[in-house]
């Protein structure tokens, strides 16, 4: 198996317009002719596996200019769509946010990446057990991926009723912890979901009212939520791998570890500010504090990869219910993809997407268009 995939399936977590007007198509077809041949072909290979009303949004970032395409599945056909304005769960790609909400704090110096978690918390941990910010942003916190309350739930919007009564409860009286804290970057929904929790309690805001003012106004990402109600008009009906609709993931007191909704449109706004030297925050967000292995490191959310090609990526996957999610930046050279789509995150399907990341990232710069696109 490729490493990359490796990666990619170690990153997947548990955490979409009917047929278009003549002038929509002619706005479709100036969308693909921006594509080359090896990214046509690798985005209908992967495509043509989902079920019908699967759709999938991409931006692909080549030295600061975003190009948007979208496809979707009808009347078992592929079809270009515009949809880079459409909502989508974004899953764990949420914690790359969470991870910048701590680093904007840090810039700010409102908090230290050592302060120990119970003093947001105003509770101890069973134990005594004593974990900072840092190893809850990366991963190395040794708590479990998720409370056991949640382990035997069905997938079937499984975290709506794990509030703060739950958390304590699970933090003071049954926790088990997998690792000390400090040793193992061992993935934890749980971790950043209480990280996005405890800088709730310092800012005194909720995480909604934190990602609005720290985040989504400063980058124009106006479509950008963690509140359902709000983009319901744009929402795409997240789907199983039998193109049934799912219920959406309500994530409760853990919204940080997965409770965002976003547009490709949004989310390459968020992308194009990365490769912006002077920001110090979105620097330190990108930053890697914890080395896994010779290829791969931990920052604050962001997953920082080496790439065979010698290129350094910062790279998150997400998957709920209904929804599969990448996204993958090389700030050196100013490319990147992202994706969304209603393919749910918890079944076979979700490789299709994810694999599809990377492989759309080692063509940016590496072929010319293709001759098919060049004729249109």
């Amino acid at each position: 198996m490729n490493k990359y995939l490796q990666i990619l399936i170690l990153l997947v977590v548990v955490y979409g317009c009917g047929n278009p007007s003549s002038k929509e198509s002619k706005a479709q077809v100036e969308e693909v002719e921006t594509l080359t041949k090896a990214q046509y072909e690798l985005i209908f290979d992967k495509v043509k596996a989902l079920p019908n009303q699967a759709e999938v949004a991409i931006a692909i970032i080549e030295n600061g200019k975003v190009n948007f395409v979208g496809v979707k599945r009808q009347q078992d056909s592929t079809v270009f769509i515009q949809n880079q304005d459409r909502v989508f769960e974004i899953g764990s790609i949420t914690k790359v946010f969470t991870g910048t909400l701590l680093a904007n704090y840090l810039v700010e110096e409102e908090v230290n990446l050592e302060d120990q978690i119970d003093v947001y918390l105003n509770y101890s941990l069973k134990d005594d057990v004593k974990i900072t910010l840092k190893q809850l942003a990366t991963h190395t916190s040794g708590l479990p991926r998720v409370p056991a309350s949640l382990e035997a739930l069905s997938l079937d919007n499984p975290y709506q009723d794990f509030g703060e009564k739950e958390l304590k409860t699970f933090l003071t009286q049954e926790l088990v912890m997998m690792h000390k804290p400090g040793e193992v970057s061992d993935y934890s929904n749980l971790g950043v979901g209480m990280l996005g929790y405890v800088l709730s309690n310092k800012a005194q805001m909720t995480y909604e009212e934190m990602l609005q003012k720290e985040i989504f106004s400063k980058y124009g990402m106006n479509t950008s939520t963690t509140l359902r109600s709000q983009v319901e008009d744009k929402l795409v009906k997240g789907l199983n791998d039998e193109g049934e609709e799912v219920s959406n993931w309500d994530m409760a007191v853990l919204m940080g570890a997965g409770g965002i909704l976003s547009s490709v449109n949004d989310l390459s706004k968020f992308a194009l500010a990365q490769f912006d030297s002077s920001n110090q925050a979105l620097v330190l967000s990108r930053t890697a504090f914890f080395k896994v292995s010779e290829s791969y490191s931990m920052a604050l959310g962001w997953s920082v990869i080496q790439a065979e090609s010698g290129e350094e990526w910062n790279w998150h996957n997400g998957g709920t219910g209904g929804y599969t999610s990448s996204i993958i930046i090389d700030v050196k050279a100013k490319n990147g993809v992202v994706i969304l789509s209603n393919v749910s995150g918890v079944e076979e399907l979700t490789n299709n997407i994810t694999s599809l990341s990377p492989e759309l990232m080692n063509t940016i710069g590496k072929e010319e268009l293709s001759e098919l696109n060049k004729g249109n």
